[in-house]
């Protein structure tokens, strides 16, 4: 029977999604030549585990984004992440951060007095979504009932089903002049690190509000902070930080026309499920039953 390793303290759920597809659980050993990996936080620990074990050929990742483990991706391991196993989630999160802004409600819930009234329609709007995976992709279905003009950018030059316009990177500084809502989804790579500047936060709409479901580092805190400062936009709502967590005290707290959520456009609860559910796809693939799901091509770092 195939052998795949699991450290003994993840849900039972994982342990079940690999079983269920003819896999046994194992403790990492000569034998075993799958690997579920589940802490994020240490990709050295990762890279010294499969420069001892080099027996391993295929290694599930936790979440969507692989930046952390940018450097070990050229292994010769066939590498899986989470991307698009939390799109439903993320997406209806975005929808909700998009909707709040456009209401107010970052300046309502710290309000003490009855003020002006202000709201903007998502409905008719023009949003731009930077990135093409799966979370855009289930944005892109809620957003409909809304009747957007949605433009997508993304890495390469292929049309995105349900969006207006798709566009490649080089295109970005020509959109977003355009655009009423701006969404980040993309993955955290080379090209989109810093993407989000004072150079192009300036290109927005002065009415346009930015939010980012994917990483912090596409955006450079300081330079948000100073455009929410000086009214270059109207707003953020921001799921990710850089640093993450955002320290207690720092200005952007404070800032009413930005919103900040925990990094819990996915919570614990849904991701072991959906990830339970990755796991299974990838085990029945590595048993040679399907498809790979969420494969990484290290090329292109997601």
């Amino acid at each position: 029977m195939i052998q795949v390793a699991l450290e003994p303290t993840q849900p039972p759920e994982f342990r079940a999604a690999i079983e269920g597809q003819g896999a046994r659980v194992s403790t990492l050993g000569p034998a075993v030549k799958g690997l579920v990996w589940t802490d994020y936080s240490k990709p050295e620990l990762l890279a010294r585990t499969i420069a001892d074990n080099p027996q391993l050929t295929w290694v599930q990742l936790p979440f969507a984004g692989v930046d952390a483990f940018a450097s070990i991706l050229h292994a010769n391991v066939t590498f899986t992440s989470a991307k698009g196993a939390y799109r439903q989630p993320v997406a209806e999160h975005a929808l909700a951060l998009c909707l709040a802004l456009g209401r107010a409600i970052p300046a309502r819930v710290r309000a003490t007095s009855w003020g002006q009234k202000f709201a903007v329609s998502l409905y008719e709007s023009r949003v731009l979504i930077v990135g093409a995976g799966g979370i855009t992709e289930e944005l892109l279905k809620l957003l409909k009932p809304f009747g957007c003009q949605v433009a997508v950018v993304r890495h390469e030059d292929k049309d995105v089903a349900l969006a207006s316009e798709t566009f490649t990177f080089d295109h970005l500084d020509s959109e977003l002049p355009k655009a009423d809502f701006v969404v980040i989804a993309a993955a955290l790579t080379d090209e989109t690190r810093r993407l989000f500047d004072s150079r192009r936060l300036a290109l927005m709409k002065t009415s346009a509000y930015l939010v980012n479901v994917a990483r912090g580092g596409h955006i450079v805190t300081d330079d948000l902070l100073d455009a929410l400062q000086k009214h270059v936009i109207a707003g953020a709502a921001i799921d990710v930080t850089d640093p993450e967590p955002l320290p207690d005290g720092h200005p952007l707290w404070s800032e009413p026309n930005c919103l900040i959520t925990p990094h819990t456009a996915d919570t614990p609860e849904q991701v072991t499920r959906l990830l339970a559910e990755r796991i299974g796809e990838n085990v029945r693939a590595f048993v040679g039953k399907g498809d790979w799901a969420g494969l990484v091509d290290p090329q292109k770092g997601y």
